[in-house]
């Protein structure tokens, strides 16, 4: 993180417009809606070539890690023109999960640690993430939200772990999981015996979840106290993934204008009658708000500045919903065929759905802004998720 600016910097620089040129490029090329359906539909929703371009030919998995430790030494603001563009694709990758989340986690680990044997453990993990060949992922339920108490639902035995832990994203994917433990956290290798990843059945096919359940697994231990480590990377998660949620609402958009542009009745456009237009008009303010809320978030983690907390808090409350909104009017705007399967309109609705309880609810962040600010949080009449 660099030193904390006066005022946030909402605008994209040259080299983030060229970084998102070439993520939208690969991504065109290799991940279009119908490739994205075709593996939602097997059993292998990850494309490991499409990954490893992304991972390593890019080096986009350690675009958060230092330099000195195997890393590209960008910022939070590289990386969520990443997620936007990933959102736009609705693309299954474990980006948000490994190369955000669980790279900030173990930043946390080697700057909780530095000096310490258990360091040597973290920042060698921390260079094989950001070489893209090895997939790490925080075992905790994706709907744990960040300043919250974090999950110990795993038990530790002198290194030997046992626990059952819940609805973990993309835990089929990785090679090593991150454990949050009574006594510290832990580096379980994800194949290693007494380990079991059981996929469960998810909302949104493009981001699957899985239990993981650990008994007598042996685990290097990163540092003797998971919290701070786990809240920094939750914390980043929430924040980057808001500008997920806006690279899906401004695809949805444009493809609710393009649509409707095109598709005629009556010898005119349907998008030329007036009560469609005002629906895609107010969809564009929102949209536009998302993205000064999502590039808020970004900068201030970038920054280190003191604000982030709040950043995040405000980008989740409104980009979650923003996202749910723009996938639904982009269903219903394109009337029949929006309520297909071969369209793609669905899996952006169940990506905006899942990402509205991932990492904290709606609700859950509109508490936290309050009580950062120091007003009352909202009663228990808000329509929120909690």
């Amino acid at each position: 993180m660099t030193a904390q600016t006066a005022q946030p910097d909402l605008l994209y620089s040259e080299a983030e417009d060229d970084l998102r040129a070439a993520v939208r490029s690969l991504l065109a090329d290799r991940c279009d809606a119908a490739a994205v359906l075709t593996r939602a539909e097997s059993d292998t929703p990850y494309d490991p070539r499409l990954w490893a371009s992304l991972a390593t030919e890019m080096g986009l998995a350690g675009l958060l890690v230092p330099e000195k430790l195997g890393g590209q030494g960008a910022s939070h603001r590289e990386a969520a023109v990443v997620l936007e563009e990933l959102g736009r694709s609705v693309a299954p990758t474990p980006y948000l999960t490994g190369a955000v989340v669980a790279a900030e986690t173990l930043l946390g680990c080697v700057t909780e640690n530095a000096g310490s044997p258990e360091n040597a453990a973290a920042t060698e993990l921390l260079g094989a993430l950001a070489g893209g060949g090895t997939v790490v992922v925080l075992a905790v339920p994706l709907s744990t939200a960040p300043g919250g108490e974090v999950p110990r639902a795993v038990r530790a035995d002198d290194g030997s772990l046992g626990g059952r832990i819940a609805a973990v994203a993309d835990a089929a994917a990785a090679k090593v999981l991150l454990v949050p433990a009574e006594d510290g956290l832990y580096a379980v290798e994800a194949g290693a015996p007494g380990v079991t990843v059981e996929s469960l059945t998810p909302f949104d096919l493009t981001r699957p979840l899985a239990t993981v359940t650990l008994d007598g697994a042996q685990g290097r231990r990163l540092t003797g106290s998971a919290a701070a480590p786990v809240r920094r990377g939750l914390l980043a998660g929430a924040g980057l993934l808001a500008s997920e949620q806006l690279g899906l609402a401004e695809w949805c958009l444009e493809e609710v204008v393009r649509y409707t542009r095109d598709r005629k009745q009556f010898n005119r456009p349907v998008g030329s009658f007036q009560a469609l237009k005002h629906r895609m008009a107010q969809l564009w303010l929102e949209v536009v708000s998302a993205r000064a809320a999502a590039r808020n978030a970004a900068d201030a983690l970038a920054t280190g500045s003191a604000d982030a907390p709040l950043a995040v808090a405000v980008a989740q409350t409104y980009c979650s919903r923003v996202a749910v909104h723009a996938a639904e009017e982009c269903v219903q705007l394109h009337g029949g065929i929006g309520m297909t399967w071969e369209h793609p309109a669905h899996l952006y609705l169940k990506r905006a759905k899942a990402d509205s309880i991932a990492l904290g609810a709606p609700g859950r962040h509109t508490d936290a802004v309050a009580e950062l600010v120091g007003l009352p949080a909202p009663g228990q009449g808000s329509d929120l998720p909690r």
